[in-house]
């Protein structure tokens, strides 16, 4: 693989190899099935052990939302265990290069520097330090020792997974899946203008024309949900003022999500970076501590309908523990959710926060099509119906992969502003040639790069008679190749 070191333009540019590919596909795959299974166990019901006077079971809805939180944080542990083995058996995994310290110490290599390599060592040094340099991929997480701090360090993008968890999980009780993975689509506005900002990274003409077609996009969807309720076909009844609540809880937990994007490929990318195993692993253990000592405590003691609490956690159990049903789709919920945010982690990882966000906008569609196969194919109870109202739903998606397209320019498969009719006029060709011109002359310096490192100066004999030479002899022999 070259690596490219990217120029001021191309801060947020980034290509997809086969293996981006792969990764986003499969967090695209796990995201809708943790996304239907959240909302199926949302509209299951069970029972908690006790009877009624007649001897029967009582049977009530287990709509939980802090325990579909709790539950994706002790799937997150999985994350560490998962470290744990990939450092311990030294397993090829992107984020953990085990073999340079090895390779540093035991190759025969030794590079005698000349000008021209001390400047290119000296380039490199300066863009690293620049912040719209991008990163090696598969950078060396684990060439250096991850400092005692970091592990605490790694509760605040948990803090921020729990809150927006929560707020999008409350918001779920109110939408349909569907208009709620939509909704969470927005976090790219939030993203955009937090690298903009925050992280002071440049964003393109085409970039903020690919947020502001995004921004309608959510105000489609978000119109769609409110007519469809006041229009009487929503689903189990949720009046106006609740959809509106939950559109509201949504868009919050999407900002605070955003926030969570940004820090997460802050802290895989810093001098000390967190591998992206041991990053996932750390949110859920420390969002399990939270989730009990924080969240269900509050949960507990505010008013709510679960028993008196807005969630009963000593019910939730019960129910838990008597249904079979429940128990199945938490298992499912388990691996789904842990296997997204495993590959969701990868792709901010190999690509940047953008496209994590990026993903979530490309979720809504297999959520919908699944969502409409459930309903009418499977189980209605579970599924979304058609209603009058879904062809403004469709408008709103197109709207949303317009604009996603207009902002992933200029790779394969985006939509290039130059102009057309379906551009409104908007040309934007000297920003794409500007790109195309530093990516050429990026790939050229990389190429020469990597001409100029399969000669470098070996201490090895040519005549392979020792395989130990000293240091003065390795010197003298590097001098002697800089003369030739």
């Amino acid at each position: 693989t070259i690596t490219i070191i990217i120029m001021s333009n191309l801060a947020n540019i980034q290509t997809c190899g086969l293996t981006e590919v792969i990764l986003f596909l499969l967090a695209i795959l796990f995201g809708t099935g943790c996304s239907i299974c959240s909302k199926t166990m949302m509209n299951l019901h069970g029972t908690n052990g006790t009877f009624t006077d007649d001897g029967e079971p009582v049977i009530e809805a287990f709509q939980k939302p802090l325990f579909q939180t709790f539950g994706m944080f002790v799937g997150m542990l999985f994350g560490l265990v998962m470290h744990w083995v990939v450092v311990f058996f030294r397993i090829p995994f992107p984020g953990y290069d085990h073999d340079d310290e090895d390779e540093n110490a035991t190759s025969g290599d030794v590079e005698i520097p000349t000008e021209k390599t001390s400047l290119v060592v000296s380039n490199k040094l300066n863009n690293k330090n620049e912040e719209n340099a991008l990163p090696m991929e598969g950078g060396d997480s684990s060439s250096k020792e991850i400092p005692a701090w970091m592990y605490f360090f790694l509760a605040i993008p948990a803090i921020f997974d729990l809150a927006a968890t929560a707020l999008c999980m409350m918001g779920l009780q109110y939408l349909d899946v569907s208009i709620y993975q939509m909704l969470r689509g927005s976090g790219i506005i939030f993203v955009a203008l937090m690298k903009q900002h925050v992280m002071k990274e440049h964003l393109h003409k085409f970039h903020w024309v690919g947020v502001f077609w995004n921004v309608i996009s959510v105000v489609i969807v978000g119109s769609t949900a409110l007519l469809a309720s006041s229009g009487g076909e929503s689903n189990a009844g949720i009046t106006p003022s609740q959809t509106f609540l939950g559109v509201c809880l949504m868009m919050a937990g999407a900002f605070v999500q955003s926030v969570q994007f940004v820090f997460e490929e802050h802290v895989m990318k810093m001098d000390v970076p967190a591998p992206p195993l041991l990053l996932i692993g750390m949110e859920g253990f420390w969002g399990t501590v939270l989730s009990i000592a924080v969240m269900y405590p509050i949960g507990y003691f505010m008013p709510g309908d679960d028993h008196g609490s807005y969630e009963d956690p000593f019910n939730t159990w019960a129910m838990l523990m008597n249904s079979k049903n429940i128990q199945f789709a938490f298992v499912i919920y388990f691996f789904t959710i842990f296997f997204y945010n495993l590959f969701a982690v990868l792709v901010t990882f190999m690509l940047s926060s953008v496209w994590h966000a990026i993903l979530d906008n490309f979720r809504p569609i297999t959520v919908w099509v699944t969502d409409l196969v459930i309903f009418y194919y499977i189980n209605p109870i579970f599924g979304e119906a058609w209603t009058s109202y879904s062809y403004i739903q469709i408008g709103g998606m197109a709207v949303l992969l317009y604009g996603t397209a207009i902002y992933n320019a200029p790779n394969d498969g985006c939509l290039l502003l130059e102009g057309q009719w379906w551009a409104f006029g908007i040309d934007l060709s000297d920003e794409y040639n500007a790109i195309r011109r530093e990516l050429e002359e990026a790939e050229a310096d990389a190429k020469w790069e990597a001409k100029r490192s399969d000669f470098k100066v070996r201490t090895r004999s040519s005549f392979m008679e020792s395989p130990k030479i000293s240091i003065h002899t390795q010197a003298l022999r590097g001098i002697g190749a800089q003369h030739n």
